[in-house]
């Protein structure tokens, strides 16, 4: 199995891991399978709103203008490639205010409170690896679970929206390292060990990953996450027979979890089960008002007649 290969090492995000907002982000694209066996042969599948055209994920710490509006421009790790979310001139205004601040406050606590309110200020304009960079100085000063793991998640947002391998393998090891430190604290902390598993996916251990998840479900058979991502992985190895087993469980565990639906319908239509397949792409389709995903829904229907 050629767990070590290039293909394993893309950026993965595939479930345009949708995990971190408010389960699952609806589907604007099917997820294609690629070659190889078992549940560890992830490439590349994003859905489209998690591939580039997605919000930024660049650092932010420098401010630039551009026309009315103001955009932010990332330190480490940025590339030319990577979009950009704008920012509103007074989101960048109290940014820069909030950095200068950062910068010369001496007083422990003090700083604290401003990283904190700069990392909330970050992650609405969607700059979640410079918001997880101030929750984790917050984190350094007063360790525990919880603050480790808000900048474990912040990072793992931006490892969802990474552009290039590159990019995804740096924002994947730093959420490694954090939610590391969460299981430290609790091993049995479940979403942060399902995020970590899908974290692995863009290292050089993918199977770690799959061993993680696994592991979610054998401690909690019902786990939304991990049934979504563990069935994203089937699809991706060409296991269909698995892949829809693992959404029967997702939909019966919440038979309105949208993705869940479709990508049953997905499954059981890679399988020939058609009149199946159509009542779980009717379903999903009734769930969501998104027209994106009507159109995804009626472009595999189509597929079926």
């Amino acid at each position: 199995m050629a767990s070590r290969s290039r293909s394993h090492q893309l950026i993965i995000l595939v479930i345009a891991l949708v995990l971190v907002a408010g389960l699952f982000l609806l589907p604007k694209v099917t997820v294609k399978p690629k070659e190889g066996k078992g549940e560890m042969n992830q490439d590349a599948a994003r859905t489209a709103n998690r591939d580039g055209g997605g919000p930024a994920t660049n650092g932010s710490k420098a401010i630039a203008s551009s026309g009315d509006q103001e955009q932010t421009t990332g330190p480490a790790g940025a590339t030319p490639e990577q979009p950009h979310q704008q920012a509103t001139a007074e989101q960048s205004r109290e940014i820069k205010q909030l950095a200068a601040r950062y910068n010369k406050e001496r007083d422990p606590q003090a700083r604290l409170r401003v990283a904190s309110d700069l990392a909330t200020k970050y992650k609405a304009i969607a700059k979640f690896d410079s918001a997880g960079y101030y929750y984790e100085q917050v984190a350094i000063a007063r360790p525990g679970e919880q603050a480790w793991k808000r900048a474990a998640d912040e990072y793992f947002e931006a490892f969802g929206f990474a552009a290039t391998e590159e990019r995804a393998k740096t924002l994947s090891t730093k959420t490694r390292e954090l939610y590391e430190k969460v299981l430290k604290n609790n091993p049995d902390n479940l979403d942060a060990k399902t995020n970590l598993g899908m974290a692995y996916m863009a290292s050089d251990n993918p199977v770690q990953g799959v061993t993680l998840l696994r592991e979610v479900l054998a401690a909690n058979p019902r786990n939304e996450k991990a049934l979504y991502n563990l069935g994203i992985l089937s699809i991706q190895s060409n296991q269909y027979d698995k892949a829809v087993e693992r959404f029967q469980e997702l939909v019966k565990v919440n038979p309105e979890n949208v993705n869940g639906q479709f990508y049953l319908g997905v499954s059981l239509a890679q399988t020939g089960a058609k009149e199946e397949a159509r009542a779980a792409f009717t379903k999903a389709k009734s769930l969501s008002s998104d027209p994106s995903l009507a159109a995804s829904v009626d472009e595999e229907l189509s597929k079926l007649e």
